[in-house]
């Protein structure tokens, strides 16, 4: 989630040689640090060398959720073979060429400099490819498309927001932003689940 155009401390999207992306909880992984070359700030995926959020020295950022769905292609390509030195859109449009050789992805590029950011979906299966401008406002992606009204979401959503109401144009304190943010509690009501997985799944 990212008020991208006032919250300038995600300063950038990745450096003009590329960046490739990638994101699962159980792969092996380094922390945040800077590359080889320090061009680019990011974790890194110890087994396909991708990222799943990073920027750069020169105004880049791009970071990629998975699609919670039950069935994936086991022959798809690896998400962290999504290259590019192009701009925000040039790039959506590459990747939205060749999306249907990848599992569920949600994308997002954002160049600062040129106040540009674009989503880019692969998902729902059988729809053309989304590639969307993002406009400056607070925006929440989770495991669904952008915005989707799922209750973490929303719940995210509004914790963000009253930081943001607190501290205004202000500098947020790390670890009331960590608590606040990612260690709500709060579970959604059985009802409000997406059903995608198993119930006890999606409880936890």
């Amino acid at each position: 989630m990212e008020d991208w155009k006032t919250r300038g401390e995600l300063d950038s999207w990745l450096a003009n040689d590329g960046f490739v992306v990638d994101f699962c909880v159980f792969r092996p992984t380094k922390p945040a640090a800077w590359w080889e070359g320090g061009e680019i700030l990011g974790g890194r995926d110890e087994v396909a060398g991708g990222t799943w959020l990073a920027c750069s020295r020169g105004g880049r950022l791009a970071f990629i959720t998975n699609v919670l769905e039950l069935h994936t292609l086991p022959e798809a390509k690896s998400r962290g073979d999504l290259p590019s030195g192009k701009s925000p859109r040039e790039f959506a449009e590459e990747v939205a060429r060749e999306g249907h050789y990848y599992n569920g992805f949600n994308l997002i590029v954002a160049d600062l400099s040129s106040n540009a950011m674009v989503y880019v979906s692969n998902r729902p299966k059988g729809e053309p490819i989304s590639i969307q401008d993002v406009p400056p406002c607070t925006h929440v992606l989770s495991n669904a498309k952008l915005n989707s009204p799922w209750h973490k979401v929303q719940r995210l959503e509004l914790n963000f927001n009253d930081l943001i109401g607190e501290y205004g144009e202000g500098e947020i304190p790390v670890n009331e932003m960590v608590e606040k943010l990612m260690r709500d509690r709060v579970k959604a009501e059985e009802s409000k689940l997406p059903r995608i997985c198993s119930l006890d799944w999606e409880l936890v």
